[in-house]
């Protein structure tokens, strides 16, 4: 997994025999970090989309 700031995390994960990139909201209780129900999980067509877009993106948002 990997952090993205102090509340939101990126995982890959296996659920139901499909592999999915999860960027969730995360909340703490009880010292505890724990998924909340914010968030978005991808397919690994929908990311590989996401990549092939990245610098249009940025480029949206040098534009601003």
């Amino acid at each position: 997994s990997w952090n993205l700031d102090n509340q939101r995390v990126l995982k890959v994960q296996s659920w139901r025999g499909k592999t999915f990139i999860d960027i969730r909201e995360y909340y703490e209780k009880d010292g505890k970090q724990l998924p909340g129900k914010k968030g978005i999980s991808l397919n690994s067509t929908q990311w590989n989309k996401l990549k092939s877009i990245i610098s249009e993106v940025d480029e949206a948002l040098e534009a601003i």
